[in-house]
């Protein structure tokens, strides 16, 4: 009794956790329940398996994509219109179209877009590797500039979109949408598509306008998404004054507690790594623990509802200069391609899936709305976000001239006009920000999925038509009859920064009496070069205090077996 008691319990253990993998397979891909249920069933001996077979098949044609578009891109490598990711996003589109024709539009259940594989699995590893192999000399040298663009800028555009939203929607008819819904919207817009846009930019040929770009395009996600939840955390139903006092108090708070969440975790991870030194055994270890440790960088954001876009890209800046250094040089030649790997591979997954959702057949019926509905919410909303990006581009820019002392630091107007354009393509963060809001179980209405399906076509058109014309555009704008400019070349000291850290007279009248010349006060040298003067300072701090403990370039660990720790023990015999 007590076996049969015992095999009968195994057995429902087994199907228990037979039928939960199945419903977590099946989600992770889109499909439902319900929609497993209509497919035939393999005979019992095959049935039991725990693999279904529908996720199986999402699987091949998911392998069977990427490996279409690695091999498109590279033939498409020299094309002047086309990229991976537009390569992915129609891919994608055929594919859809084609299992759409296959069902006979009866459900496209099968290519729901799932917010919790986008924000779990996707967007992690492409966000990390933008952290960790950006190139932090010439990125904190447009620190500030790209804070400004990042920041304030999509500040300005979310107040845009969304007091556009609240005027023109209810004109065209869309009119039960709440003030939550319209500032949710103007986050939503704010987010542009980075991925896509650094696809089209050379980082050789355009250095100064690819780091304001990349930097500009990571922390405007964060922003948009921190702005998305501050969103979401207030209550409307009680608004005074105090209300936009909250808000930007919420988004100070989630991104500075974002950023230093990234930087202590990056710092744990450098100074673990260099005290125990897992080379000295093994090197898988010291490579799964980097790994480990940035994706729990990101978990624990998301537990703590801060930014994990803002955390996993400040941690892959910190282990980039500190863990990186403290690991053997095998380890360091396997991270740096496996990081770039498996970033690559999510973007092309990302691009595939919102292409295959674009033809979820149930949100367009759900819509109830007209073409001409329809295509006048979409027109509202992607001009509202060229007139967001145009509100913040051009003003910020010609500010930061007036600023600046040299002409090779200005921003022109061709580079101001590059910058507009390549932020105008929206991507799966938009989608992803789309579906969180408008696609609850308690937000089934037609006007929650016409702002789904009104979404999806800006996406679509800013990524293929924006997306494609970006390239020429550069080569048009920048790259024909280009001359050298100084500031391409931010990575080359110029004297005037190297004069920054020489010896200044305080008066010139006393270098002719030969008296000592008195060396610059810090707070005059800040407030001249502030740029070069922080770096400066930080390198010094750097080197005393970080490097000793955390390790970073130079660092040697002292291993007796190795011929460095050899040396050492008999110089000091």
């Amino acid at each position: 009794m007590l076996t049969l008691s015992f095999s009968l319990k195994i057995s429902s253990n087994h199907l228990t956790f037979e039928m939960a993998t199945k419903i977590s397979n099946a989600a992770m891909f889109g499909l439902s329940p319900e929609n497993m249920s209509s497919l035939e069933h393999l005979p019992l001996e095959l049935d039991s398996s725990f693999l279904n077979t529908s996720t199986i098949i999402a699987l091949c044609v998911f392998f069977a994509l990427l490996c279409a578009c690695i091999i498109i891109g590279h033939l498409l490598e020299e094309n002047r219109w086309a990229n991976e990711s537009i390569t992915a996003l129609l891919l994608g589109l055929c594919a859809g179209g084609v299992v759409f024709l296959i069902r006979k539009g009866a459900s496209s259940h099968l290519l729901k877009f799932s917010e919790d594989l986008f924000f779990l699995y996707l967007l992690p590893p492409i966000i990390f590797n933008a952290g960790f192999q950006v190139k932090k000399k010439r990125f904190f040298k447009n620190f500030s500039t790209i804070l400004l663009f990042g920041i304030f800028g999509t500040v300005i555009s979310f107040c845009i979109i969304s007091l556009g939203v609240f005027w023109i929607f209810r004109k065209i008819g869309v009119k039960s949408l709440s003030l939550k819904d319209h500032l949710a919207i103007g986050a939503i817009m704010s987010a542009t598509d980075s991925v896509c846009t650094l696809q089209v930019l050379s980082q050789d040929e355009t250095p100064f306008l690819y780091s304001i770009v990349f930097g500009e395009g990571v922390v405007n996600d964060a922003t948009s998404i921190v702005l998305f939840n501050s969103v979401q955390t207030l209550d409307f139903h009680n608004i005074d004054g105090l209300t936009v006092l909250k808000l930007i108090g919420t988004f100070l708070y989630l991104l500075f507690t974002s950023t230093a969440l990234g930087i202590a975790v990056g710092l744990l991870s450098a100074f673990i790594i260099k005290t125990l030194y897992f080379g000295r055994h093994s090197t898988d270890r010291e490579f799964a623990l980097m790994i480990l440790m940035a994706y729990l960088s990101y978990l624990l954001a998301e537990l703590l509802n801060l930014s994990g876009i803002l955390t996993v890209f400040f941690c892959g800046i910190v282990m980039s200069h500190y863990t990186w250094h403290n690991v053997t040089e095998s380890s360091r030649i396997t991270t740096k391609h496996a990081f770039a790997t498996m970033s690559f591979i999510a973007e092309t997954f990302i691009f595939l899936y919102v292409g295959m959702d674009a033809l979820d057949i149930d949100k367009w019926r759900e819509s109830k709305a007209s073409a001409g509905t329809s295509a006048a919410v979409s027109s509202t909303l992607f001009a509202l976000v060229l007139v967001g990006r145009a509100a913040f581009v051009f003003p910020i820019a010609n500010i930061l001239n007036c600023v600046q002392k040299r002409e090779s630091s200005k921003i022109h107007f061709k580079q101001q006009f590059i910058m507009w354009w390549a932020g105008l393509m929206r991507g799966a963060v938009t989608i992803a920000l789309s579906y969180n809001q408008f696609a609850s179980s308690t937000r089934k209405s037609p006007e929650s999925a016409l702002m789904i399906t009104s979404t999806i076509i800006v996406v679509l058109f800013s990524t293929i038509v924006c997306g494609s014309v970006t390239k020429p555009l550069i080569e048009a704008v920048l790259l024909r009859h280009r001359k050298p400019m100084v500031s391409d070349f931010t990575d080359n000291v110029s004297l005037e920064d190297l004069g920054v850290l020489l010896l200044e007279s305080g008066d010139p009248s006393n270098s002719n009496n030969n008296q000592p010349a008195r060396r610059a006060s810090s707070l005059r040298l800040l407030i001249s070069h502030p740029t070069t003067t922080v770096h400066y300072f930080w390198r010094k701090f750097d080197d005393r205090f970080m490097r000793p403990m955390f390790g970073g370039r130079g660092f040697v660990p002292f291993v007796p077996s190795t011929p460095t720790g050899a040396a050492d023990e008999s110089s000091s015999a």
